[in-house]
């Protein structure tokens, strides 16, 4: 999903073949200006508000924003008793945000004295997501996390022939799909519902949100739940497979071939 998990540079072991090694430790750690601006708001207030945004990318994590202290709220943190050790960067201290009777506890870190190694976190702040109430990425409320430069999802127009077929029967069948390529993920096949036995699928509970996506609804077979999914309203980078729907479970068999050639 970024640099540093499979198959990026920085992961681990990312196992690409390359004609070069990486001199350093195997837990790496690269930090980068997040271009954008950033708040984040928290029963009412804005708690974080910066430009000079940081992204952390940590072997095997997703990238974490880290922002000036000058640049949060810092009026509205409570020291607390939590601590934590990274071997790579240093003890972690926290604070509580608290805002009038509500509190997100130990929902912010910072390493007061980090290792000489990531000097560079001394002054900056970090925060968990999901505590706050809203993020926004300049002016447009992002969802997940915020979305990491170099991870990329690709649609693209295919002629190939998919099937999807659950004990034999056909659910799904077309020869105009759309590939959506996302990084560090599988190929998904998206297929219109023109040429989805829609009969056959009942929409579920289940709803879950990709930052570079947007909410996915998702829909079940019989014997397969939650067998399918679909972006009703996609962001920008998978506009092209909305009214689409794709599909992946262990019930279902997935047949992909590709177009005939041509003399």
């Amino acid at each position: 999903m970024s640099l540093t998990l499979r198959p990026g540079p920085l992961a681990g072991s990312p196992g690409a073949d390359v004609n070069y090694a990486i001199d350093g430790p195997k837990h790496k750690l690269f930090m980068h200006e997040f271009p954008r601006r950033v708040h984040a708001r928290f029963a009412g207030e804005t708690v974080l508000d910066t430009v000079r945004g940081m992204l952390l990318h940590e072997t095997g994590l997703l990238p974490v924003l880290y922002v000036p202290e000058e640049d949060v709220r810092t009026d509205l943190l409570e020291r607390t008793d939590r601590s934590t050790h990274c071997p790579f960067k240093g003890d972690a201290a926290y604070w509580t945000v608290r805002v009038g009777d509500r509190a997100a506890e130990n929902a912010v870190w910072a390493y007061p004295e980090p290792k000489p190694e990531a000097s560079w976190l001394r002054g900056l702040l970090a925060f968990y997501w999901d505590p706050m109430d809203a993020w926004y990425d300049e002016d447009e409320e992002v969802h997940g996390h915020l979305r990491d430069p170099f991870h990329r999802v690709d649609a693209r127009a295919s002629s190939r022939h998919v099937r999807v077929l659950l004990d034999g029967t056909v659910v799904a069948e077309t020869e105009r799909p759309k590939v959506l390529s996302e990084t560090g993920l599988p190929n998904r096949f998206y297929i219109p519902a023109e040429d989805v036995r829609r009969e056959l699928l009942t929409k579920s509970e289940k709803r879950t949100v990709c930052p570079y996506k947007g909410q996915a609804t998702y829909w079940s077979l019989e014997g397969a739940e939650n067998a399918a999914w679909s972006y009703e309203d996609p962001l920008e980078n998978a506009f092209k497979v909305r009214g689409h729907f794709s599909f992946d479970h262990d019930a279902l068999t997935i047949e992909a071939e590709p177009p005939p050639t041509t003399a």
